[in-house]
């Protein structure tokens, strides 16, 4: 699979989520949106990025952008951090990684020298049109919510 690139057009998904809701491409026609990709709820890393999100939302939601949160993890672990953190944003599952795969985050990883597979934290802004405005891999949390506020701010 080819890597995909800024003004690509964004692979298409469907994917229970938090809240009862059902999320997809189609879904958000004609609206932009943030797809961000975290390794597993009721982490420390993913927990501050969530809440991040959360904390912009309002900022982002002015420049009409609506944020969705994806993770490997079962609904069930979605429910309880989505419940835990009042985070009102859908979080989806990919149980399968089928969108992880589409969209290159599903990745081989390494740690203490050993290999195995799992999500790179990354985030892709979709335009209204279903094209990818912009992506980030390899996420620094720090500042990240900003940083993706900042480029929303310029569409």
């Amino acid at each position: 699979m080819s890597e995909l690139t800024e003004g690509a057009a964004a692979p298409d998904f469907t994917m229970q989520a938090s809240g009862g809701r059902t999320v997809s491409l189609a879904g958000y026609a004609g609206r932009p949106f943030v797809l961000y990709f975290y390794p597993k709820a009721n982490t420390p890393g993913c927990t501050q990025e969530a809440c991040a999100f959360q904390e912009a939302l309002p900022a982002l939601g002015a420049t009409g952008l609506e944020v969705i949160g994806v993770s490997p993890d079962a609904i069930k672990p979605i429910e309880n951090f989505a419940a835990k953190y009042r985070l009102t944003f859908p979080l989806a599952s990919d149980a399968d990684q089928a969108v992880a795969t589409a969209y290159g985050t599903w990745v081989e990883k390494s740690m203490y020298g050993r290999k195995y597979m799992g999500m790179e934290r990354s985030t892709f802004l979709i335009d209204a049109h279903g094209r990818i405005a912009r992506i980030w891999r390899k996420i620094k949390i720090p500042g990240h919510a900003a940083e993706v506020l900042a480029v929303a701010q310029t569409l």
